[in-house]
């Protein structure tokens, strides 16, 4: 039922649903949610502000109750909640939340770990000295006051800030449709843009780029790449990826630990540490033995304890991808200009500021003109009094009332309201004669600023440079180093770009036990040393296979049944001395009654390199090297091998090397590549050597070097160096010349070996025994001789296997 007063207009419902949601929407972005170019505030801060500074609470004052401050801002003006003003005035005061704190806290405001900051009856505030340069001159008319919310008071409708606290400080909100997400910056840095800005309006932003490196988070870290930096300072949005800043120690027990000391913006620091313990205990990240926070009030330190023989690299960077160790932060560069949220560049953000900061000293300079000459007009009439100060004083004497003496006054002696008044209230001591020379001098000096304020606001330049001048006080009082270190981007780094380069020494055992160990590690010794321990090894096993190679290698595995596959040095599990590794099955796919009797290392795969191969019974095969450059997990076919044969050797070769072959029972040839024409990956290949003598087998694959002798291994212990001349140019196929004496004494031969005088060979047992001796030791002898001793067997341990060492550091250093 309607009264009859009452007048009802229909309206559409999706029309007043538009009309209000949009009513809602425009409150929330300009009332609430996204700070203002000028001041980079939002509503809520700049009142807090202003109230604690309406309070008295300067930097230099007590603390006040933060309950009192939460009050004065609820009862003036912010009529919300008070845990929103609470929570935005613990957040001004946490140094891991604003680049440069504005209000100064006394309690607990919280930590990095996510802990809440105490009830606000029980904490303390007052404004941080950087807030002066926010709020200074706003008494000065220099910015519009508007009416609070239930028009008792006015309120700023933003501060004067003579700090461009939006890209220092940074932004973040979520409004309707739209958010901003701005990352804090460095005071030195955009102090150094404003100025650059100043002097070369036209500078480019690519030119400001030199000047601000990128965003400086509180909580430092990594940024990875300059490309998410690039588009958000070009188009006012880009895409940041910030890192932890971790080093890698070496702890107890020698033991690698990732210790973790600064951490992504905006990342809770014990839900980090909780992601990690997780990580490792679903075995997502294998190789974390223990994970504890050793952070104090020196600073944030997180400690990851790695198993024995981790490599920390590989586990690092594991962190990085499954945690919160890496993190992306989305700027949007979005903020009021004129009311309008409007996404900005970097220049457009400087140069709003520059206005602002114009229109500021603009105002701030006409209100000290109009209070400068409001004081020279009274110190005008102050003149005349004392130029007829007689037929002053009779003339007020003789009025009845102050209104009558004024009146008389302003029309005696031309006197305005204003002049006359002040002399009226003024003390008879200012008519002693060092007081009127006080005057007069003062009036000078008025007379000097009032020309100083005009011609400031007659010349654009002249505002520039004080708002210039201001700036580089600024960054003089508050400027400091950037924390934030700029780094090779993200997309960039692969995996070996984070494992240190080293020569490593590959083993495999006669077991099947592969890993990988710093060539380091090994001590040189004299010739005739008895060895370090290589590994631990059972009685039954033994050191089959020695590779050197650097951890950024490929290697190629060739295995007995002529297959090949293809693994990175890294990826071999590094183990201690005495470890005897991790079994060869768990890291190849090797199949039943496989085993791996070739090793090489190569960089990249091109088309001017052969991989030539020799199989036990002497067959040779030369296939290009980029044949090899696509294996599969389970393997590919290298070599057709013919019944009972295997494959005993592979080098690369350029196409015009020469091949040495050497038989167990002492025999070699050598004869030219070109010899043995190119073939497919899966052909069988041709005769190398021709086998006479019983039981005899190919033992090693060799190419001839110049500066290069050949040495020559035998089982029990004993080594010689011949030169390549001694033995003649063949043809392939043949039987080969005498290449070492076989004897009970020196035994079969085990390995030869191309090496020069720098070079170092290592020599493994049987008993898992390791001897590191410099080639220059060993003497060279003729091509049929059996050589000296090298290593003194324990036992009946026989050498194993011998591998040639490029002496990179000298023995001095080991």
């Amino acid at each position: 039922m309607y009264s009859e007063n009452e007048k009802v207009v229909p309206i559409a419902i999706e029309n007043e649903m538009r009309n209000s949601y949009i009513d809602y929407a425009m409150s929330v972005i300009v009332g609430r949610a996204l700070p203002d170019v000028r001041d980079g505030l939002k509503p809520v801060h700049r009142r807090i502000l202003h109230a604690m500074n309406e309070l008295g609470l300067a930097h230099n004052k007590p603390y006040r109750k933060s309950a009192r401050i939460v009050g004065e801002v609820l009862g003036k003006y912010h009529p919300h909640g008070d845990t929103a003003v609470y929570d935005t005035l613990v957040r001004m005061v946490q140094d891991f939340s604003l680049r440069y704190p504005l209000v100064d806290g006394q309690g607990n405001f919280g930590s990095v770990d996510g802990d809440n900051a105490a009830a606000m009856r029980y904490t303390e505030a007052r404004l941080h000295s950087i807030s002066t340069e926010l709020l200074g001159d706003i008494d000065k008319d220099t910015v519009q006051f508007v009416p609070n919310f239930d028009e008792s008071l006015d309120e700023p409708a933003l501060l004067p800030a003579r700090i461009p606290n939006l890209l220092i400080n940074g932004s973040a909100g979520i409004a309707v449709g739209m958010a901003t997400n701005i990352p804090p910056h460095n005071l030195s840095e955009i102090t150094d843009a404003v100025i650059a800005v100043i002097d070369n309006p036209e500078v480019t932003i690519k030119d400001l780029q030199k000047i601000v490196k990128g965003p400086d988070f509180p909580t430092a870290g990594l940024i990875c790449g300059r490309d998410g930096i690039r588009s958000a300072y070009e188009t006012g949005r880009g895409r940041i990826i910030m890192r932890a800043k971790a080093i890698i120690e070496v702890g107890k027990g020698k033991k690698d630990q990732i210790v973790i000391t600064e951490i992504p913006y905006q990342v809770n620091k014990a839900t980090m540490i909780t992601a990690i313990a997780k990580l490792a205990e679903n075995k997502k990240v294998e190789g974390i033995y223990d994970i504890r926070d050793e952070s104090d009030r020196d600073g944030m330190r997180v400690v990851v304890e790695l198993k024995r023989d981790q490599n920390a690299q590989v586990i690092l960077n594991q962190l990085y991808k499954h945690t919160q160790m890496q993190e992306t932060f989305g700027v949007i560069m979005l903020a009021l200009v004129d009311g309008q949220p409007r996404v900005l560049t970097l220049k457009e953000m400087l140069t709003a500021f520059i206005e602002h900061r114009v229109e500021v000293v603009r105002r701030r300079t006409q209100f000290e003109l109009d209070r400068a000459e409001k004081r020279a007009h009274i110190l005008e009439g102050l003149k005349k009094c004392f130029a007829h100060l007689d037929a002053i004083i009779k003339t007020i004497r003789q009025a009845k009332t102050i209104e009558l003496a004024k009146a008389a006054l302003m029309k005696n002696f031309k006197l305005t309201d204003l002049q006359a008044k002040a002399i009226l209230e003024m003390q008879l001591q200012r008519l002693a004669h060092l007081e009127r020379q006080k005057i007069e001098d003062e009036y000078l000096e008025l007379i000097k600023k009032i020309e100083y304020y005009k011609a400031v606001l007659a010349s654009k330049k002249k505002v520039l440079g004080i708002v210039k001048e201001e700036a580089e006080e600024v960054k003089k009082k508050y400027g400091d180093e950037r924390r934030t270190v700029i780094v090779a981007a993200e997309e960039d780094i692969e995996i070996e770009d984070m494992i240190k380069e080293e020569d490593v020494l590959v083993t495999l055992s006669h077991e099947g036990y592969i890993k990988r160990i710093p060539v380091s590690v090994y001590r040189a010794q004299r010739r005739g040393g008895k060895g370090v321990t290589g590994a631990a090894m059972k009685d039954e096993d033994f050191i089959e296979h020695l590779f050197l190679a650097s951890t950024h290698d490929y290697i190629l595995f060739f295995t007995t049944k002529g297959r090949v596959y293809w693994r990175r040095a890294y990826e071999i599990p590094q183990a201690s001395r005495q470890a005897k590794g991790r079994a060869i099955v768990n890291v190849l796919s090797l199949a039943q009654g496989e085993a791996v009797s070739a090793m090489i290392q190569v960089r990249e795969f091109d088309d001017k390199r052969n991989i030539v191969m020799v199989t036990q019974k002497g067959v040779i095969k030369k296939t290009n090297l980029q044949h090899f450059s696509r294996p599969r997990a389970s393997g590919i076919i290298a070599i057709k091998l013919q019944d009972k044969d295997e494959l005993i050797g592979c080098k690369l070769t350029s196409g015009n090397d020469e091949i040495f072959l050497a038989t167990k029972a002492g025999q070699a040839i050598r004869f030219n590549e070109k010899q043995v024409r190119e073939m497919g990956r899966s052909a069988g290949g041709v005769r190398g050597i021709r086998l006479g003598k019983k039981n005899d087998e190919v033992i090693a694959l060799e190419l001839t070097q110049k500066n290069t002798t050949l040495l020559t291994v035998t089982s029990q212990g004993y080594a010689k160096r011949t030169k390549f001349e001694e033995y003649r140019l063949q043809g392939r196929g043949g039987s080969g010349i005498i290449n070492s004496k076989v004897t009970e004494k020196n035994g079969h031969v085990v390995n030869v070996l191309s090496v020069s005088n720098d070079d170092q060979a290592i020599f493994v047992t049987t008993g898992g025994m390791v001897v590191r001796v410099p080639v220059a030791q060993i003497r060279a002898s003729g091509r049929n001789t059996q050589g000296v001793r090298v290593v003194r067997l324990k036992d009946k341990h026989r050498i194993a296997s011998a591998a040639r060492v490029v002496a990179k550091e000298e023995i001095a250093e080991e």
